[in-house]
């Protein structure tokens, strides 16, 4: 008996999400370990920041009034200088004479500016830290492997993420309102749809960890917690050997450079927010 209870062990699937890959709380109406989960891949239904859209109750309902996606991305971005005085960093608390740069620059457009161009720069850490804190996914990679706590890599990524924020305006909170208006005009732009498919370039399946190898090029992959995809498979192409192919949930796409026209380069990427996923990796 011992050993068929042994065997049924051996063949039960894999965890989805790995208990060192997830926190026990978070930010959000679903813990990690659902909202990281191959579930919820499959079955995705819409996440929230706590309290974000209600909060800024007067933006959406502002949004509803104009029928143009240009229209609502220039009101959305008009409401983030208003709302976050990122144009008066005096009124925001900078004390007078205090060199302005580095404040002025920490914005969320500062932030996904500088992840397009390094993610694993300064501004890749705060948007790592950010989802850390907002939906309980750990980080795994950061200009190396973070598994390890005590390490040199996991120490300068939580001294990258701390330097980034610091003296900066209320930056996790402009994040929190980019991710729920992206999340307020994905279903617009793509209604009835609950997934995108999107590709990302890669030069070997084990840059990823593996959490079960399956049939025809298909595997379970516990991504990082935050991870570029494109949208575009000849773009995906440029960037490895193989092609990392992903059936995305609408509601785990933290941004996309198309909902801001003609700020943001690359419009044909979208910033993904990690966890289990099943993917096919493909040559073609």
């Amino acid at each position: 008996m011992d050993n068929n209870r042994q065997i049924e062990q051996d063949s039960q699937p894999p965890p989805s999400l790995p208990a060192n890959a997830r926190l026990p709380i978070n930010r959000c109406n679903l813990p990690a370990v659902i909202l990281g989960s191959l579930t919820f891949q499959e079955h995705p239904v819409a996440l929230e920041i706590d309290g974000i859209r209600d909060f800024h109750a007067d933006l959406f309902r502002a949004l509803e009034t104009l029928p143009e996606q240009p229209d609502r991305a220039q009101r959305f971005m008009d409401y983030m200088t208003v709302r976050f005085l990122l144009e008066e960093l005096e009124g925001a608390g900078l004390t007078p004479g205090r060199k302005r740069k580095s404040r002025a620059n920490a914005n969320y457009l500062r932030m996904v500016r500088g992840w397009s161009f390094d993610s694993d720069g300064r501004e890749g850490a705060v948007l790592k830290r950010w989802v850390e804190s907002r939906f309980g996914l750990l980080a795994r990679h950061h200009a190396g492997s973070l598994i390890d706590r005590h390490g040199d890599a996991y120490q300068d990524y939580v001294l990258q993420g701390a330097r980034g924020l610091y003296a900066t305006n209320a930056l996790e909170a402009q994040l929190d309102l980019l991710y729920t208006y992206c999340q307020y005009e994905l279903p617009r732009e793509y209604p009835e749809t609950s997934h995108l498919r999107l590709y990302r370039g890669i030069n070997r399946i084990d840059e990823h960890e593996v959490l079960e190898r399956r049939v025809c090029g298909r595997h379970r992959v516990l991504l990082n917690n935050l991870n570029s995809f494109t949208s575009n498979r000849e773009r995906a192409d440029e960037f490895g050997d193989y092609i990392l192919v992903a059936e995305v949930p609408l509601s785990k796409i933290f941004f996309s450079n198309r909902l801001l026209p003609g700020m943001l380069k690359g419009e044909d990427e979208y910033v993904v927010i990690g966890g289990a996923y099943e993917v096919c990796i493909s040559t073609i």
